[in-house]
C-alpha cells in the first residue's frame, strides 16, 4: 500500500507500520532464514549451527565465549549447538590448559570436508537477493552500522533524538542522498 506522507502519520509522529525499520528487518531476517534452510537441510545444520562452522572455517580455533560474542549470539544458545555439532563429529571443545573456566572449540577433519559441500550456499543466498555485489557490501555496512548505534548505551536527552552517540542520526548509516530502493 503507497503512503501519501512518506511513511509518517498525518501528525509526522510515527511511520506507518508497513514503512517501520523494525518489521522490515524482522521480515528480511525471515526471508534469508526461508532461503538458507533448504540449502543447510542437505547437510543438516541449521543457520545458527553453519555460521560456528563458517566461522572456524575462515579462522580456525575460537574460544567460545568469543565465538558467541562475535556471532551476537547468547551462551545458553552456544552450549546446545556446539553439544550437537560434537555430537556429529564436526567440532571438537576442551577446557584450555591454566585456565579451565575457557572452552576452545575447532572444526575436527570430518567438519573441514564439510566445507565442500556447502561451498555453493553463500552464491545462491547471494543471487536470491536480487542484489548486486556491491549494493550487498553496502546493505552490510549499513546493517553493522545499525547494530552498532542500537548496542551503544542511550546519552542523556538522546530520547526525543534516538539512540548513540550525539549527533547520531541517519547519514551515519551511509549517505541520505542514495535511498535505499523498496521492493
Amino acid at each position: 500500500m503507497e503512503t501519501t506522507t512518506g511513511g509518517l502519520d498525518p501528525a509526522g509522529a510515527d511511520p506507518g507500520v508497513d514503512d517501520r525499520l523494525c518489521l522490515a528487518l524482522h521480515a528480511a531476517a525471515r526471508a534469508m532464514d526461508a532461503v538458507y534452510r533448504p540449502l543447510l537441510e542437505e547437510q543438516e545444520l541449521t543457520y545458527p549451527q553453519y555460521l560456528v562452522m563458517s566461522v572456524l572455517w575462515q579462522d580456525g580455533p575460537q574460544q567460545v565465549g568469543a565465538l558467541a560474542r562475535r556471532l551476537h549470539l547468547e551462551s545458553s544458545t552456544m552450549s546446545p549447538l556446539l553439544k550437537r555439532l560434537e555430537m556429529r563429529g564436526l567440532v571438537v571443545r576442551q577446557r584450555l590448559p591454566g585456565d579451565e573456566r575457557k572452552v576452545l572449540v575447532g572444526a575436527t577433519d570430518e567438519g573441514v570436508r564439510l566445507r565442500d559441500s556447502t561451498r555453493d550456499v553463500i552464491p545462491q543466498v547471494c543471487a536470491a537477493t536480487g542484489l548486486t555485489r556491491d549494493a550487498q557490501d553496502d546493505l552490510v555496512v549499513r546493517l553493522q552500522a545499525l547494530v552498532v548505534s542500537l548496542a551503544a548505551p542511550p546519552q542523556a536527552g538522546a530520547a526525543s533524538a534516538g539512540r548513540g552517540s550525539a549527533g547520531a542520526g541517519p547519514q551515519d548509516l551511509g549517505s541520505p542522498e542514495v535511498p535505499m530502493e523498496r521492493s
